[in-house]
């Protein structure tokens, strides 16, 4: 399976700002960068970085005035698809460290808030089983609705106006799977079929793996119902957006314009 990306963004600074992109599809085992071409209009300062969890890099720019970015990109996918309901829990105690930290509360996922809901609503589930669940209730009682929510929207927001775009159905399902004892965290992506197609936003969690005894696997799991997991191109994972913005400038900033293509090749 190879995908093809053509995406495009353009923002201005008034003054000198330091500015951290992420939009590079990540180079790692499951997903091949076949083709990777970034051409960004030269700045003062530019140094790439590794980014969390080391998937994918981060630009650093220290730039004023416009600054375009362009990027091109045919990934092959090579991600392992699990049948989600099927996939057991992995105890806490039996957790890895670096999949600890997705069991925090973080800024726009209030995991603790969801406790209660949880455990009522989805009881008798567990593991894979309690994930689809709440992907499936995510789906059945949220609208996606562009422009219903902003940059200051939490899950515990989206849950109580039962709308919003890839990015606030993605914080729910984190929050809520967390809320259960299961590791999760938000995963900045492209993907064909998304409607409107942008940069896009799912959630994976960390469960048993079939294949290993003790081990465990990370799946993709998009509640919008747009992205197929074995089509998703990863850019980065983070505990929320915050971590995993495509544009985070340290300064004013305007943003003028992005354009993304995603499709099959």
């Amino acid at each position: 399976m190879a995908i093809q990306i053509d995406s495009s963004f353009a923002f201005s600074l008034e003054t000198t700002t330091d500015v951290l992109l992420q939009f590079e599809a990540a180079a790692i085992p499951e997903q091949v960068l076949v083709v990777s071409e970034t051409e960004i209009t030269p700045t003062e300062e530019r140094a790439s970085v590794p980014a969390q969890d080391d998937i994918g890099n981060r630009i650093w720019l220290r730039a004023q005035g416009n600054v375009e970015v362009s990027y091109r990109a045919q990934v092959e996918l090579r991600r392992k698809v699990a049948d989600l309901s099927s996939l057991a829990p992995l105890p806490p105690h039996d957790l890895p460290g670096e999949a600890v930290e997705y069991l925090f509360d973080s800024r726009y996922c209030p995991g603790d808030r969801f406790q209660a809901f949880v455990d009522g609503e989805f009881a008798g589930t567990d593991g894979g089983a309690r994930v689809a669940a709440i992907r499936d209730w995510i789906a059945g009682k949220f609208s996606y609705v562009p422009g219903s929510s902003g940059p200051q929207t939490t899950a515990l927001d989206s849950f109580v106006e039962r709308r919003g775009i890839c990015r606030d159905y993605a914080h729910t399902l984190v929050a809520m799977a967390r809320a259960s004892a299961i590791p999760a965290r938000y995963v900045a992506c492209y993907a064909p079929g998304v409607e409107p197609q942008d940069f896009h936003a799912v959630a994976e969690v960390f469960l048993a793996d079939p294949s290993r005894a003790g081990g465990g696997t990370w799946q993709v799991v998009d509640a919008t119902g747009m992205a197929d997991p074995a089509e998703t191109v990863k850019i980065g994972v983070g505990r929320d957006a915050a971590d995993v913005s495509f544009l985070t400038s340290f300064g004013p900033s305007d943003f003028l314009r992005s354009s993304v293509a995603v499709s099959r090749v």
